[in-house]
């Protein structure tokens, strides 16, 4: 019986260049797959700042326009003050014109239109979730501090504003308002403020009586007056108020500038 051999083809050995060239290969996929993924990931991270950029400025943007309308309400309460200051000092108690009553009326009767309260839902959300890593902008980092710093420094002022009005002004309010000339205002179920603001472009004349005008102290009133003027409603308006929009309005620029944001 014949016996056949069968020779096996032969592999040769691998130079070092094939391992050189298979090396040089996986480098490259693993390279490539590395910066697919980081490109992806930046995609991603400019997408989402854009999001957050987008509602953060939109919630910029109603409280900036807020603010405006605060800073308005505070002004036209400071020259209500005024006038008040001035005609306790020396005008008749007897027989009050319709401005007077406007003017107690906008002065220390109304709290709430001059009170600000920004919305932090976005700032919170950037500042609490890590959401800021996402912007690379450091003035903006900076300024969004700052901005928390601004709120709470106003909502402190507002804080002793409305312990200087329970200390000081409600009194004043309790012992000398006309509560009838208030019910006559706010007749057929009208808010205080539209009736005001009614009242205040009409022909129409409430009569408006001090109550007890006997016990008026005329230059203890307008020196608390004067005192809640300056040193608590413009004061909060000037400096802390004043604040907030300046770093709001820096951050809207950035926003606006850096996002394309409108």
């Amino acid at each position: 019986m014949e016996v056949h051999h069968h020779a096996h083809a032969s592999h040769g050995k691998k130079n070092w260049k094939s391992y050189v060239r298979e090396f040089i290969m996986l480098f490259l996929a693993v390279f490539c797959g590395f910066l697919a993924e980081y490109q992806l990931e930046h995609k991603i991270e400019r997408e989402r700042a854009g999001e957050l950029a987008r509602s953060f400025f939109h919630e910029l943007k109603n409280d900036s326009l807020t603010a405006a309308v605060k800073v308005q309400n505070r002004l036209k309460q400071e020259a209500a003050l005024q006038y008040m200051i001035a005609y306790f000092r020396d005008s008749s108690l007897s027989d009050v014109p319709k401005a007077f009553a406007l003017n107690f009326v906008y002065g220390i009767s109304f709290l709430s239109p001059s009170q600000f309260e920004p919305r932090t839902i976005m700032l919170d959300q950037l500042r609490n979730s890590g959401s800021l890593r996402y912007f690379k902008n450091e003035e903006f980092l900076n300024l969004t501090g700052d901005l928390a710093v601004a709120i709470k420094n106003i909502y402190h002022r507002q804080e002793i504003e409305g312990n200087n009005r329970f200390q000081y002004i409600n009194p004043i309010v309790i012992k000398h308002y006309d509560f009838d000339f208030d019910a006559e205002l706010k007749k057929n179920g009208r808010t205080i403020f539209d009736a005001t603001s009614e009242y205040e472009n009409s022909d129409q004349f409430i009569p408006f009586h001090l109550n007890n005008p006997d016990q008026v102290d005329r230059k203890g009133i307008a020196s608390l007056l004067s005192f809640f003027k300056e040193n608590v409603v413009s004061s909060t308006r000037k400096t802390h108020i004043q604040k907030y929009r300046e770093i709001n309005a820096r951050l809207m620029q950035i926003l606006r500038e850096e996002y394309e944001l409108e």
